[in-house]
């Protein structure tokens, strides 16, 4: 009987990344199957002042960093560098999002790290990479929104349906999540080729590079042609729930037509003003007529038209596909009970994935995690922690109840 297994079993990851764009790479590489060991500073990961907090772990933290293991180090101290080196030996890939000039002047940069490991693939993210005239400039994911052109286009958007008057920022992080996801695609691509070249890999993310390579709209402004472009789609409040329908409203009107659910109402010889306005009101008339969810879905399916609710994501376990698929599971909360996360989203034929427990605690594995990489003694290991080079939550709240 052939026993299904991660895809990434074996492979050795120092995640260095904070907030979201590394430590959202490193939740995925953990899901399928890699041994992830969060590197933690002493001041801890921003993200843990974000979210309801149970058993220490705030939920934003915890969603990211869930399955991980965790040592916490402080890079500043003069021993620090030499227990890194050690690591990195270990390791077959790193990610780290640090301002493009820290890891290097910390003397942890890939130039120094390939030395030691020349089998080493590095991922780095960055709002803006690291040979570039803003390569030193912090940014955040709401500064790539704006730099990117996804803000002004939304308000350009919004302003076409006489809504959201003001610039506003997105609802997600897209530039964190698209440059984690484009720098998965280059680590794994650079996994590959290691195993014909026998080395490893630089791999300098930007987001705004991923950010633009993801936008599927900006060929309409690079050629000045949003004009050629589909209407934005349209939300519609109904008797059971808002929908939107997506289709461009030209096109709804016609399928209506053809399938007999509605006759024109503009007389011969109207306006285009009358027309529209006209044409609207039917629409919008035979919408509303649908008072019932089945009955708004059968007159869609019937021209063959996509339609979606417009849904509160805190019911999104409620929605079909979502629980169908297990798309939100309740994992060990540490606390005696279970919380809500998000699954990662591949479904292999003859190979498991998912998250594979919860978030862990600042420091929680130095000794595990130094003994199983490093084969260190434990005396060598509390030498470590007793000069303040690991530290962990534990020891703290130990000292500070």
């Amino acid at each position: 009987i052939h026993i299904m297994q991660f895809p990434l079993e074996g492979l050795k990851v120092l995640d260095f990344s904070r907030v979201l764009a590394g430590p959202f790479a490193g939740r995925m590489l953990s899901d399928l199957g890699a041994d992830v060991v969060k590197i933690e500073p002493p001041e801890g990961d921003v993200t843990r002042f974000w979210g309801k907090v149970i058993a220490h772990l705030p939920g934003y933290y915890h969603q990211q960093n869930a399955g991980k293991r965790n040592i916490c180090i402080d890079l500043r101290h003069p021993d620090a560098k030499a227990l890194v080196n050690a690591l990195v030996a270990e390791a077959d890939i790193l990610i780290e999002n640090y301002r493009p000039d820290v890891m290097g002047r910390l003397g942890i940069g890939y130039e120094d790290l390939s030395q030691i490991n020349p089998k080493l693939i590095m991922l780095s993210i960055s709002g803006f990479g690291h040979d570039g005239p803003e390569s030193r400039r912090a940014a955040y994911a709401p500064v790539i929104h704006s730099e990117a052109g996804l803000i002004y286009r939304s308000h350009q958007e919004a302003a076409l349906s006489q809504t959201d008057p003001d610039f506003q920022d997105l609802p997600l992080s897209v530039a964190d999540t698209n440059a984690s996801l484009h720098g998965l695609i280059g680590v794994l691509s650079a996994v590959i080729l290691r195993n014909q070249t026998g080395l490893g890999q630089h791999i300098d993310i930007a987001m705004i590079d991923a950010t633009i390579a993801t936008d599927d709209k900006m060929h309409y402004d690079l050629e000045a042609s949003g004009d050629t472009g589909p209407m934005r789609n349209e939300i519609y409040t109904l008797a059971f729930s808002s929908v939107l329908i997506s289709t461009d409203f030209r096109l709804l009107f016609k399928l209506l037509i053809d399938h007999g659910h509605l006759t024109d109402p503009s007389p011969k010889g109207a306006s285009l003003e009358d027309k529209i306005r006209l044409r609207r009101s039917a629409v919008y008339q035979l919408l509303q007529a649908q008072t019932t969810e089945a009955e708004f879905d059968a007159l869609m399916r019937s021209i063959n038209v996509a339609w979606g609710a417009v849904r509160n994501p805190s019911s999104i376990r409620q929605q079909a596909t979502v629980a169908h698929r297990g798309s939100i599971v309740d994992i060990d909360d540490r606390a005696g009970g279970v919380r809500p996360i998000t699954q990662s989203p591949y479904r292999f034929s003859n190979a498991k994935s998912g998250v594979r427990g919860p978030a862990p605690h600042r420091g929680e594995h130095n000794d595990e995690v130094l003994r199983q990489w490093l084969a260190l003694p434990e005396g060598k290991i509390t030498a470590l922690a007793d000069q303040g080079v690991v530290l962990s939550d534990a020891n703290d709240r130990a000292k500070n109840p």
